[in-house]
């Protein structure tokens, strides 16, 4: 079967919600939030320009919008069930024992101050300080599909400091304040304790500059390419704190090999690349690299990574999982463009948990069928996206601040996929098993 999807194809995996929603159906004890949960999920999958409270209920002929705002703000549900339900979906749909873990933040442009965790911060949807919530979140990709499958809502010590603030945005006493690093640590806990397989993980400087984290992932096994600051130091056998860009800038003309980190929205992806050996005790089983990404436009423009791997690891894995860094950002793109991610209008802390929860159960099912129908040889018409945010470290296939506005959507649009080529949270006991790695 080929050609262009049409219309009708479309609004036909849209009707397929009740697949996903059936996962998490169990975890409402009335009837009313079960429907208005499906039904808000259409609405964030719908055309509609703005998706919050009124204007899908109207789309859903509720006369107002009372219904799904219990559902966001008063009903008895578990967010955090729900979370875990779409995971599992998730793994059930795309799981792969060579798939990589993503972990990034975005922002939520708001107005006002009692939302909670709002306040002037550094938010990559703007590119620069506004008035923001910034989220941390875990992606999944595969060769098949990207998609998000955890969150956590990050609250700067000015609002954890204030219990009476929070209590008015009905954050519980017990959550106290934690770092971006804190949630990521969490996400990861949660996918190692739920057995979810994966081989590596991968997240932007703002992560992999802290030894810290990297030290942490090392004890559980994990393994890794973050990347890092040009200024970060590392153990070589000649040196305790040897700078990442002196170490790189002394490797041989040979040891650069151009290589694609997979395809990106222009194409291949390619660069040239080089690796160094650091730590230089022995681990059985293990090594421990920097690794370079040079344009081959300005030779000037390097970046840097600091990896964890299996024995014998070749480069070629190396550059390609962190070409995968890329795909949270296209998920960040698509799930607000298309699953409403970024349109609401709630205040209280647990809300902006729910909502968060049921637009990622929308995109996840979106992207895991249209894998199906890839599968098929449907050949899929993409829609002009917005522009994504502009990352910490520019993707290299678009400019670091596009000012592009935003197109207007005639339809609902399909979630892309990635290239083949390229309320209290209870801790679980963690994974003791080292992922599998990439091959």
């Amino acid at each position: 079967m080929g050609g262009d999807l049409e219309a009708g194809d479309v609004w036909r995996w849209v009707a397929g919600l009740e697949e996903v929603h059936e996962r998490f159906v169990h975890r409402f004890q009335r009837s009313e939030p079960r429907e208005s949960a499906l039904a808000y999920m259409h609405g964030l999958v719908s055309s509609l320009e703005r998706k919050n409270a009124w204007t899908v209920a109207e789309r859903a002929g509720h006369d107002r919008p009372d219904r799904l705002q219990r559902l966001l703000n008063t009903c008895d549900w578990d967010a955090d069930e729900v979370r875990d339900d779409v995971r599992e979906f998730v793994v059930g749909r795309l799981g792969d024992r060579q798939a990589v873990l993503i972990v990034d933040d975005t922002g939520f442009l708001k107005k006002g101050v009692r939302s909670a965790g709002v306040q002037r911060q550094y938010t990559g949807t703007a590119g620069r300080v506004e008035n923001s919530q910034v989220g941390t979140f875990l992606a999944y990709a595969t060769n098949a599909g990207h998609t998000l499958i955890d969150r956590e809502l990050y609250l700067p010590a000015s609002w954890t400091d204030d219990r009476e603030r929070c209590r008015a945005a009905a954050i519980p006493d017990e959550v106290a304040f934690a770092t971006k690093i804190d949630h990521a640590k969490a996400m990861i806990e949660r996918a190692l304790a739920a057995r979810v397989p994966f081989a590596w993980l991968t997240a932007d400087e703002a992560y992999g500059q802290v030894k810290g984290l990297r030290y942490w992932l090392e004890q559980r096994g994990v393994f890794h390419v973050l990347a890092t600051r040009r200024t970060d130091t590392v153990v070589t056998s000649s040196r305790m704190d040897h700078p990442v860009d002196e170490l790189v800038a002394g490797l041989p003309r040979q040891a650069w090999k151009r290589r694609s980190c997979g395809r990106g929205a222009h194409g291949e992806r390619v660069y040239d690349w080089a690796r160094a050996p650091i730590r230089p005790w022995r681990e059985e089983g293990v090594e421990h690299w920097v690794l370079a990404r040079r344009s081959i436009t300005d030779p000037t423009e390097i970046a840097y990574y600091v990896c964890f791997a299996p024995e014998g690891t070749a480069l070629n894995t190396l550059l390609t999982v962190a070409g995968r860094r890329w795909t949270i950002e296209e998920c960040f793109q698509t799930a607000k463009n298309e699953c409403g991610l970024d349109h609401y209008q709630v205040r209280k802390y647990h809300a902006w948990y729910r909502h968060i929860t049921l637009a990622m159960a929308a995109h996840a099912y979106l992207t895991t069928v249209r894998v199906e129908e890839l599968k098929k040889g449907i050949r899929i018409r993409r829609t002009a996206p917005r522009p994504a945010e502009p990352a910490r470290d520019p993707p290299p296939d678009r400019p670091p601040h596009s000012t592009s506005p935003s197109p207007v959507r005639p339809g609902p649009a399909l979630v892309p996929l990635a290239q083949a080529s390229a309320t209290p949270r209870t801790r679980q006991p963690l994974q003791t098993t080292r992922p599998q790695p990439l091959k």
